[in-house]
């Protein structure tokens, strides 16, 4: 029964060893091996959002820094590995997004609520005054004080 247990329990840390090691952390080729963080970091993480794959933990990010390797190994270049993920998660995974149609939002998006924020804010504003003017004197001392 002994035997039976470790055995059992050998198989389950070899069989968490072999599922541990998803792919290639590192290129043998330096030259590659550059390649891959350099595009690594032109690259967001859809999970963490404000980081480049390359500085993100997570397991997403991880799995698509393999696949970059992977597509690099096989000889892609740069420019279809950039393709193939723009087509498979759209131009946000690109931390500099090209300004198209698509992208609009991305780029101006930041601009256009803090306008309305501003015009928001300044019609408050101009109303507050406005019922400040309609009041008599006396009242508004009594507002202010």
């Amino acid at each position: 029964m002994k035997a039976l247990y470790l055995s059992f329990v050998a198989g389950m840390l070899a069989a968490g060893i072999a599922f541990a090691a998803i792919g290639p952390e590192r290129l043998s080729d330096p030259t590659l091996e550059a390649r891959a963080v350099s595009l690594q970091k032109s690259l967001r993480c859809l999970v963490c959002q404000g980081e480049s794959l390359d500085e993100s933990n997570a397991p997403l990010a991880a799995d698509l820094r393999a696949l970059i390797r992977e597509r690099i190994a096989k000889g892609q270049s740069d420019a279809q590995i950039e393709n193939y993920l723009v087509a498979r998660y759209g131009a946000f995974i690109l931390m500099k997004p090209p300004l198209v149609q698509e992208t609009f939002l991305l780029w101006f998006g930041p601009l256009i609520v803090l306008a309305i924020g501003a015009a928001a804010g300044g019609a408050v504003m101009m109303r507050a005054r406005r019922n400040l003017r309609a009041e008599s004197p006396e009242e508004t001392n009594k507002l202010l004080t």
